[in-house]
């Protein structure tokens, strides 16, 4: 026999137990706002968009907060995540070559199959079907973490090829700190997700100068400099509107993508 006492007990509980889940999912959808870029301008994204970088104590923001709020991330639709991702048909051993032409003058980065096949093979297996061709860079961040995001075809930070592909390369860039972050250094190209595992897509960030980011994000590309150097001056133009997080004032659209063999 329940006694009133324990009947009061356990439905405290429940309640609290409800209580905590409503703020888990109301946690889940604010990281999910967050990598779209039209709202994710309370900057981190991919970058995405999805993502908090401050400083560290009481009284200052958590940086991993910041990150969450400011990081390059893509929410593409359950719709975009059907198709498999395509076979692979590019050397592993190989580097590649993926060459932007941009309004903004060419940008090119350089892909080491070895350590991100599924990547590499996934921008090639685009690029040859003139994916990327006439669209955008949608998103720009310039405070806390300092990106460009680029490869969504819908432009808003919610497109993707219809399919994901797996995380890798992650411990590249070293051990996370205390703030749960490693440094993407600038010239670094890496995939924008959703926030979850294994879920990135076409959606990706280039970073103009040194960021701090979970490692959580396929970092499989470095610019040359005269790219970082064309994306640093994006950089520098800052945000249409003046915000922080947003469309660039120096519009980068994308009219040839093209991946080849280094």
């Amino acid at each position: 026999m329940v006694s009133s006492d324990q009947r009061r007990r356990q439905l405290a509980r429940e309640k609290f137990e409800r209580q905590q889940q409503r703020r888990e999912e109301a946690r889940h959808r604010t990281r999910r706002l967050t990598v779209i870029i039209t709202s994710a301008v309370a900057v981190v994204a991919v970058i995405g968009g999805v993502t908090y970088f401050a400083t560290g104590d009481d009284g200052k923001k958590d940086k991993t907060d910041s990150a969450a709020s400011a990081s390059p991330s893509a929410s593409p639709s359950a719709s975009e995540k059907s198709a498999p991702e395509p076979a692979m048909k590019i050397d592993k051993k190989a580097k590649y070559t993926l060459s932007l032409k941009t309004s903004q003058g060419d940008i090119a980065f350089t892909m080491d199959a070895a350590k991100t096949p599924h990547t590499a093979n996934s921008f090639k297996s685009l690029a040859d079907k003139n994916f990327f061709d006439g669209t955008k860079c949608h998103r720009l961040t310039t405070e806390g973490i300092f990106v460009l995001q680029c490869g969504d075809p819908k432009g808003d930070g919610t497109g993707g090829p219809g399919y994901t592909i797996p995380d890798e390369n992650l411990t590249a860039l070293g051990k996370a700190g205390k703030d749960g972050t490693v440094t993407y250094p600038a010239g670094t190209v890496a995939m924008a997700n959703t926030g979850q595992a294994h879920t990135g897509g076409s959606q990706f960030f280039l970073v103009y100068k040194d960021s701090k980011l979970p490692p959580t994000y396929t970092p499989f590309g470095t610019m040359d400099e005269a790219s970082l150097k064309a994306v640093k001056d994006v950089g520098k133009a800052g945000v249409t509107g003046g915000a922080a997080d947003g469309a660039p004032k120096k519009a980068v659209n994308i009219s040839k993508a093209t991946v080849d063999k280094a």
